[in-house]
């Protein structure tokens, strides 16, 4: 399966951004989906995932009331709205695949998009 990450960019404090991970080469409605980051000198850390339908969607206290996940199978894509960014958001955000139940932890995904880096300026 190959994932494309898209949607980061520049922004202010306070400000939104919405990223997009598209998917291609398996049956992409099947599996649990993730968002993760990463900031430099830190390690990858949970920030979203949903499950295969939708209808369940778990998140980081760290942005749980800021962030929105969402997925739309028809597109095979996954989305990641983010509002009331914080200088600490800024990383680099990559989506992922897991092969079952879904997970906080990175190393249990098998699939990774290559990240979309997202820089909050204060």
């Amino acid at each position: 399966v190959q994932l494309q990450a898209s949607g980061g960019g520049l922004v202010q404090a306070g400000g939104s951004l919405r990223l997009s991970c598209a998917a291609s080469g398996r049956t992409f409605s099947s599996y649990v989906m993730g968002w993760f980051r990463q900031a430099p000198g830190k390690e990858r850390e949970f920030v979203a995932a949903i499950s295969w339908s939708g209808g369940r969607t778990y998140y980081a206290d760290s942005v749980k009331g800021r962030f929105t996940i969402s997925r739309d199978n028809a597109k095979n894509t996954v989305y990641l709205q983010m509002n009331s960014l914080k200088s600490e958001d800024t990383a680099v955000y990559y989506c992922a695949v897991h092969p079952s139940r879904g997970s906080i932890w990175p190393e249990s995904y098998d699939y990774w998009g290559q990240g979309t880096l997202v820089t909050v300026s204060s």
